[in-house]
């Protein structure tokens, strides 16, 4: 377990998901937590082990920690109009998964967290994570990764349907992309 733990931080630290400062005298640092999983084979062997860093986001204080949540979701019926569409159309229908997705955010807001358990640095044991980008817990984490992902997308050319912003259309000539963020939380 070990490992993944190691994995987890290691991709945390590359992604500048925070910075060690000294905590201003105001402030309370929040806690965080370890979760494992196992992730199966379809035969039901163990395929590998996964840890998460996830923060305790309960503790967050509105208009304190965070000003507005959501998270979103594409309706099921749009998901099925852009499936029967590529259907229609002999389309080929493309799908990635965004690793550690919520890692993404950017924050606006000063967040604190303790140094997560075992992997305090050397010489730095009174300092604390101040976060830079979101981490999995924090209430505005789905709304941070959403914004992100539609800067993007909008900047490449989409256009945001209008009975569904969480999907994205795209003329190309006479071909017609469509995009979805179906991020689950």
């Amino acid at each position: 377990m070990e490992r993944c733990h190691k994995s987890e931080v290691d991709f945390i630290l590359q992604n500048h998901t925070w910075e060690l400062v000294d905590l201003p005298l105001s402030c309370k640092p929040l806690g965080s937590k370890w979760v494992f999983r196992k992730k199966l084979k379809p035969d039901g062997s163990v395929d590998k082990y996964k840890a998460r860093l996830v923060i305790k986001g309960y503790s967050q204080k509105e208009s304190l920690d965070y000003f507005d949540t959501y998270s979103s979701e594409s309706r099921i019926n749009s998901i099925r109009l852009v499936v029967a569409i590529a259907a229609l159309k002999n389309l080929k229908i493309h799908q990635i998964d965004v690793k550690t997705i919520f890692l993404n955010g950017d924050l606006d807001e000063k967040i604190y967290m303790e140094q997560p358990e075992g992997f305090v640095a050397p010489g730095t044991e009174k300092k604390v994570c101040k976060l830079v980008k979101s981490l999995y817990g924090l209430k505005q984490a789905p709304k941070k990764w959403h914004e992100k992902f539609d800067h993007a997308i909008i900047t490449s050319g989409f256009k945001t349907n209008e009975s569904d912003k969480c999907v994205y259309v795209k003329m190309i000539g006479v071909t017609t992309s469509f995009c979805a963020d179906i991020s689950m939380t």
